[in-house]
């Protein structure tokens, strides 16, 4: 292999696509694929851009999935290499979004470069869907794209999401789904006076503490064969005036649920108000599901991301739920087979992002030889 995905590694670092500028990353990418015979498609979606691009007019349809958007880099004087300006050094290529995941976008193009070069003829049609909203509010990326695909009559038979899945070494684990995640914004409501006078006043955080005490120790569940158990995590607190001499009116709380599919959101929501309604509180709340958990069990799709790894990688990858959400979870209801497979994630967000400098080749090839497995090309016949 030549080293082409590195250098469009590079190039995509160098545009500083904090979410949700793209700063062109797209059309770069659209400009390779269309001289590769891929059709292009530009889908704007209020202040998001996301692209389509599809080589083939069979099935089944093959799709990477991924985000050309970033999170800020922090104080640059932090980094010992300015963040856009990708740097190799010690083996290794540093850079914002080396990880998460411009090496993964990098390594879908050339891999799907290199695979319709050696079968124009190629079985199937493949597929790249890329937003620029996935470190952001998450809802007009991929999301959005999945409705558009939807009026299209489009659907996905099998799904890479390109996140950084791996944790020593590339290929080590493969995320075959995610937990769910539920977030709650509660306001508990007191009377505000005098810390002299509690007689007078109603102080909300006392109402509150034995009702949260409850919410953090219950086992929500023991979790199964795929997923960890159910955890409950308080993330902010919001309360007072600032006078250490003043009962606050209201507290306000968000907590998050990541779930295991042994609950739903509806069980979820009943159990925490059943324990609101014992300790007799005030409050009002709002709800936001993220995602509900998704799972792709061993199938095409999971033996050949676990052939491709062993024989390109040298390696068995383990197979996990584990970590936060994906796009993954916008794609995987529609009943497509989603597996995720990308660098390590050790340095994902942090000062100093990087990867491998031999991640970008790599992981190219292995995800060209995940094609040639799905597709049944005639070496793998």
């Amino acid at each position: 292999m030549t080293k082409d995905t590195l250098e469009l590694t590079l190039e995509l670092i160098r545009r500083p696509s904090v979410t949700p500028d793209d700063q062109g990353c797209q059309n770069l990418i659209c400009e390779r694929l269309q001289t590769t015979g891929f059709e292009c498609q530009h889908l704007r979606f209020e202040d998001v851009d996301n692209l389509w691009a599809t080589h083939g007019s069979s099935g089944p349809l093959f799709v990477f999935a991924g985000h050309t958007d970033v999170v800020p880099s922090g104080p640059e004087s932090d980094w010992t290499s300015p963040p856009f300006e990708p740097t190799q050094r010690n083996g290794k290529l540093f850079g914002r979004g080396s990880a998460d995941m411009k090496t993964s976008i990098a390594a879908f193009v050339t891999s799907v470069e290199h695979f319709v070069q050696q079968y124009p003829d190629h079985p199937g049609t493949i597929g790249l869907l890329i937003t620029s909203d996935e470190e952001g509010p998450c809802i007009n990326g991929t999301a959005k794209v999945m409705q558009w695909l939807n009026q299209q009559s489009t659907r996905i038979d099998f799904c890479i999401v390109g996140e950084p899945s791996s944790v020593e070494q590339l290929g080590d684990t493969v995320k075959v789904g995610r937990r769910g995640s539920l977030n709650g914004y509660l306001t508990i409501h007191g009377k505000q006076g005098h810390v002299a006078y509690p007689h007078l006043a109603d102080n909300p955080f006392h109402r509150a503490l034995p009702a949260l005490n409850e919410l953090v120790n219950i086992e929500w569940d023991q979790g199964n064969e795929f997923f960890p158990p159910t955890s409950f995590q308080i993330s902010n607190i919001t309360s007072g005036t600032g006078a250490e001499n003043v009962i606050p009116a209201n507290v306000e709380l968000k907590f998050n649920f990541r779930f295991s599919s042994e609950l739903n959101e509806q069980q979820i929501k009943d159990r925490v108000l059943a324990i609101f309604k014992k300790h007799e509180l005030n409050y009002s709340i709002e709800w936001r599901l993220s995602g509900k958990p998704f799972l792709t069990e061993k199938g095409a799709l999971v033996d050949a991301v676990s052939q491709a790894c062993i024989e390109i990688l040298g390696i068995s990858p383990e197979l996990s739920t584990s970590g936060g959400t994906s796009d993954g979870r916008f794609i995987a209801p529609t009943g497509a087979e989603v597996v995720e497979l990308g660098p390590c994630n050790a340095s994902i967000h942090q000062i100093d992002e990087h990867v491998m400098l031999s991640d970008p080749e790599r992981l190219s090839q292995t995800y060209q030889r995940i094609l040639e497995l799905i597709m049944n090309t005639p070496d793998t016949a």
